[in-house]
């Protein structure tokens, strides 16, 4: 990018720093931290009560948007408006549940000047934890046995067919590990009656969890690959402290998935280090991860770079990152006003 620093006006959802964090407020800091422009941050928030709407140094302005259940028109006719107040010149979506509404949108954001830098639908459905066993057997890449279900009645004969543990897992969040049938039908009914069917039951694989974020180019490059191992994994399986690994064998897979996909954006690796020494992929996050602050400590801001790519700049590869960073993550007691509470609840903007 040019010297002169210029003004760059950024949106980021996924505020809701919370247990199971939204990677959006570890996205907003790797973009702060680049030191090519001046940035102006829009939060945009579906919660009143999302952490990173009132922390300050976050957010400049926060506005609230419609849940992805409302539909594409609902959503543009907002971020429309939400345009015409702050110039927007990159959107960055961070929930898994609300890309595809984005992704569809993006023609249209971009013919009102919004950039976006997201995948395509074919490249989103194709890592979709519903096609991911295909995926695997396709492409080359370990993944665990599964079977798609929608009816609880289903689980006996594929309990039956993987044997226990078995992992049974939402088709957006969650993933719960059953040890016997009365425990796998609880957890359909839990994870159905929260995210809808199918239900994903998925061969158990015992072994060491590595994640690896990354960001590819959408022509089969990877600008940035970043592998970490769980060093303390909350109840709800969120890495809660982790630490950058050297391995070149997480790095190969990371651009193998690039290459195979020609993925565009962000994306996260979750892969099991089995006993035997198989990495599985166990999902592929179509989005950046919530511990993504770790990849510029390790020396690749990988939200900047999304930022420059989204803009049409030309970004070269990352050749090298730190060894031995290590991310912990904490909480405090965020104090503020009810009448900022108020602001957002009523009217919709902060």
């Amino acid at each position: 990018m040019n010297a002169k620093k210029r003004q760059l006006t950024v949106a980021v959802t996924g505020l809701n720093a919370i247990d199971s964090p939204g990677p959006g407020v570890a996205v907003i800091r790797g973009i702060r931290d680049c030191a090519d422009w001046d940035v102006r941050i829009i939060g945009l928030s579906y919660e009143s009560l999302e952490p990173g709407i009132y922390m300050e140094g976050v957010c400049d302005k926060v506005y609230q948007i419609p849940y992805p259940a409302a539909g594409t028109e609902a959503i543009f006719n907002r971020i429309e408006y939400i345009h015409e107040k702050e110039s927007i010149d990159v959107l960055i979506p961070n929930f898994d549940a609300e890309l595809y509404n984005f992704i569809k949108l993006s023609p249209k954001l971009e013919e009102i000047g919004i950039h976006t830098f997201l995948p395509t639908t074919a490249q989103f459905e194709a890592r979709d934890k519903i096609n991911l066993f295909e995926f695997g057997k396709k492409h080359g890449f370990y993944v665990p046995k599964q079977v798609v279900i929608y009816s609880v009645s289903e689980l006996p004969k594929v309990a039956e067919e993987l044997g226990y543990p078995l992992v049974v897992k939402g088709k957006f969040y969650d993933a719960i590990i059953a040890q016997t049938l009365e425990q796998a039908q609880k957890a359909f009914h839990k994870l159905s009656a929260k995210w809808g069917t199918p239900i994903i039951v998925q061969e158990f694989i015992n072994g060491t969890e590595i994640n690896v974020a990354a960001l590819g180019d959408g022509k089969g490059g990877t600008i940035s690959a970043v592998p970490m191992r769980k060093m303390y994994i909350t109840d709800k399986g969120k890495a809660w402290a982790g630490i950058t690994l050297e391995d070149d064998r997480f790095l190969e897979m990371a651009r193998k998935f690039c290459k195979a996909t020609k993925w565009r954006g962000g994306y996260e690796l979750e892969i099991m280090l089995s006993i035997d020494g198989k990495p599985y992929i166990m999902e592929v996050n179509p989005r950046f991860p919530a511990w993504i602050y770790l990849t510029v400590g390790a020396g690749q801001n990988q939200p900047a770079a999304l930022v420059k790519m989204a803009m049409g700049h030309d970004v070269k590869p990352y050749d090298k990152y730190a060894i031995g960073k290590l991310f912990i993550r904490y909480s405090w007691d965020l104090i503020t006003d009810i009448e900022d509470f108020q602001k957002i609840s009523a009217f919709g903007e902060y």
